[in-house]
């Protein structure tokens, strides 16, 4: 049985939280629980779809307020901070996913801002050490980190990787106001902190970036990939450009787009990453990121390796729930990094997989 089947025949309307008296990191989950915490991540994200949207508008006069909208408040348009309600001060924690061993951090930026963080140890070893290898989580333009700790779970039970989770500025606990410029910041803010922090400064990096999390990624690992720590780059269901996006998401601005000061020009950086591994995840039933969008920034990259995964039931949010997800993520990880690929009972029963010899995966077309 698969993560969709499963999630058909539950129900995702609220956001329930997974309790333990006594939690472990990364315990055994039952089919079922698995699927609910994962899914309720899913729930979350697709509850704020529709907001991405905005409806036709004919009249030249609506017209008029659109084009106003569009550069005045088009930041409030595309960092929906306080979406969900509560998102700003109802942060979900590890705890709460029955995730122990973690660290709940404040991190300074260089412009005074005060960063909320997540850094979750992925399983330790025979030795007592936790793995050296951290996947940098930057989520997509709404919610918080505490709304993807279930994502973070999965990513941990099948890579076996330490998870670090930043909250940009403007979003769940941080203080600011999210913009390009200073969101950039916050992601480099948050790989200087790991570079410097003596339990990861020799750790190998993988940068993992949804939606506009992507945009974030792209930028950030086209800016570091000299240093020689950031050994993968995954991407899922990210978009060309904002410009390029407003035709999709508000039709009747698709002529004026160049009013859009958000730029996130992804298209412009990712042919400029030449040293780093790159995964594509690509939904093909993306409502909101036309999955050509991602096709192209594909082709567009000149990265050593880049791999190609689409996910045909896949939509904007639900992706992480198809078929192979996880996987692709673990044997792109052992890939790049040598990290031995991890199941823990969790994921390896949530997909009643079987352990088979891994296989060195080939760039798609």
């Amino acid at each position: 049985m698969s993560f969709r089947t499963i999630l058909d025949n539950e129900s995702f309307s609220t956001f329930p939280v997974i309790m333990s008296a006594s939690p472990s990191s990364a315990s055994p989950l039952s089919t079922s629980t698995s699927a609910t915490i994962l899914g309720t991540a899913v729930s979350l994200a697709g509850s704020l779809a529709g907001y991405m949207r905005v409806p036709a508008i004919a009249t030249s006069g609506a017209a008029a307020v659109l084009t106003a909208l569009l550069y005045f408040k088009q930041k409030a348009l595309i960092y929906p901070s306080h979406l969900p309600a509560n998102s700003r001060t109802n942060v979900p924690r590890p705890s709460d996913y029955d995730l122990k061993d973690f660290e709940d951090l404040l991190i300074p930026t260089p412009d005074g801002e005060k960063l909320s963080a997540f850094y979750i140890r992925g399983p330790r070893g025979s030795s007592g050490k936790s793995p050296n290898v951290t996947i940098i989580m930057f989520h997509g333009n709404a919610g918080n980190i505490g709304h993807r700790i279930p994502i973070a779970r999965m990513m941990i039970g099948s890579t076996g990787c330490n998870v670090f989770m930043l909250e940009y500025r403007g979003y769940g606990l941080s203080t600011g106001e999210p913009d390009e410029a200073g969101l950039n910041l916050d992601a480099q803010t948050a790989l200087d902190y790991l570079r410097e922090r003596a339990e990861t400064r020799d750790h190998k990096f993988v940068i993992y970036g949804q939606s506009l999390g992507g945009a974030v990624s792209i930028k950030l690992v086209a800016k570091n990939q000299h240093a020689g720590n950031i050994h993968g780059l995954i991407l899922e269901n990210t978009f060309l450009s904002m410009r390029k996006l407003i035709p999709s998401v508000i039709p009747p601005a698709k002529y004026l787009t160049l009013f859009c000061h958000q730029v996130w020009a992804s298209d412009s950086f990712i042919p400029s990453i030449t040293e780093v591994p790159i995964l594509f995840l690509s939904g093909l039933q993306d409502e909101i990121v036309p999955p050509s969008h991602m096709r192209q920034l594909y082709e567009l990259s000149t990265a050593p390796t880049k791999i190609w995964k689409a996910f045909p039931g896949g939509d904007h949010n639900s992706s992480v729930i198809e078929e192979g997800y996880f996987e692709a993520i673990a044997d792109f990880i052992s890939q790049t990094t040598g990290q031995a690929v991890f199941r823990d009972d969790a994921d390896t029963t949530a997909r009643e997989a079987e352990a088979r010899p891994r296989q060195r995966m080939q760039p798609r077309p």
